[in-house]
Order: structure tokens, then sequence, then C-alpha cells
């Protein structure tokens, strides 16, 4: 059974760091595009940055040259790097197959507050 399990929400003050990691298991991890996706309280679900298995990416405008996107495929790992946070990033961070949704995580809370 695939399983994705995120790490490395927390809280940090705006203009912060930080760096989410997605654990996968099983063999699928390294043929797939992975994304990372985040869900602010009362709000859809969006897709903020993807990456292909030849390591090519691509984000949503409102991510763009503040967040990176990274895999280990030997690892089975997805990274987010999120710098200059701002309040309007603070949501529930999940990692998934893309485009078609493998069984959710419990996401990571990440929170930006002064």
């Amino acid at each position: 059974q695939v399983q994705l399990v995120e790490s490395g929400g927390g809280l940090v003050q705006p203009g912060g760091s930080l760096r989410l990691s997605c654990a996968a298991s099983g063999s699928f991890f390294r043929l797939y595009t992975m994304g990372w996706y985040r869900q602010a309280p009362g709000k859809e679900r969006e897709l903020v940055a993807t990456i292909t298995t030849a390591g090519r990416t691509n984000y949503a405008d409102s991510v763009k040259g503040r967040f990176t996107i990274s895999r280990d495929n030997a690892k089975n790992m997805l990274y987010l790097q999120m710098n200059s946070l701002k309040p309007e990033d603070t949501a529930v961070f999940y990692c998934n197959r893309v485009p078609t949704a493998l069984p959710w995580g419990q996401g990571t809370q990440v929170t930006v507050s002064s």
C-alpha cells in the first residue's frame, strides 16, 4: 500500500523559511510527476509546485521565486524549500502524485504569523 508522509511544518514569522519533506513508500515514486499541494482554512486544495521525473519544475504564480521543489528518487523523498514566507502561505501542505492523486497523507501544518 502506498503511503505518503509529510513533515517539516511549523510556526514561522513572516519572511522566514521552512523545508518540508515527503517520504513515499513503494517503488512508484521515481516513475511519476510529483507535487506539493496546500489547503488553507475555508479554501480548496491547490497545487503549488510540481516536479517531473526528469526534474523539470513548475510553480503557481503565488509561490514562484520563493518556493523550490526537489526530489531524491534514490530515497523516495520529495522536498519543498519555502523562503520569504507570507501569512497567506498558512495552510496544510500535502505531497502527492500529479495529476492523478494517490491516497492522501495527513499533511503538515505551516503557520506564518508574527
